[in-house]
């Protein structure tokens, strides 16, 4: 069987895993494939910090130019 094949397989398996099984499974799949994958959710990065402190230095010298997060949410919507 290809590799091709082989993950095609595994994507299969896991799709249709109950999820407590994905819970336990992913530390060790994290682990073994550590080198190669990149979370989600990477570390800000020097630019993106001095955003958000520059917003936060915003907020703290005008509150009311900030915009409420409900206002917010519904326009997400």
């Amino acid at each position: 069987m290809t590799e091709t094949a082989l993950r095609k397989e595994l994507h299969a398996i896991i799709d249709v895993m109950p999820d407590q099984f994905i819970q336990a499974m992913m530390p060790l799949v994290a682990c073994i494939a550590k080198e190669h994958w990149k979370p989600a959710i990477e570390p800000a990065d020097a630019d993106e910090i001095a955003m958000v402190e520059e917003a936060i230095r915003e907020c703290e010298n005008d509150p009311s130019a900030a915009t409420p997060w409900r206002k917010v949410r519904r326009s997400a919507v």
